[in-house]
């Protein structure tokens, strides 16, 4: 697995696998827009990022590195 699709799959499952700072700074590209640590918490702002980081999961499980 890539260090991209680990910060992809951290983001969507909510279970880190790389360097926080790096899921951070996607999930701040995905909402276009500064995302303090403290809303990371919020159920809201987490159903956002999957629903943001879904497509590029989908992705990920559609590939030929899965397995």
């Amino acid at each position: 697995m890539t260090e991209k699709e680990k910060i992809i799959v951290s983001a969507y499952t909510g279970y880190l696998m790389c360097d926080f700072s790096k899921v951070h700074e996607y999930i701040q590209e995905i909402l276009e827009r500064p995302v303090y640590t403290h809303e990371l918490a919020d159920s809201n702002i987490q159903e956002e990022i999957r629903e943001k980081s879904k497509l590029d999961f989908i992705k990920i499980c559609g590939s030929e590195n899965v397995g």
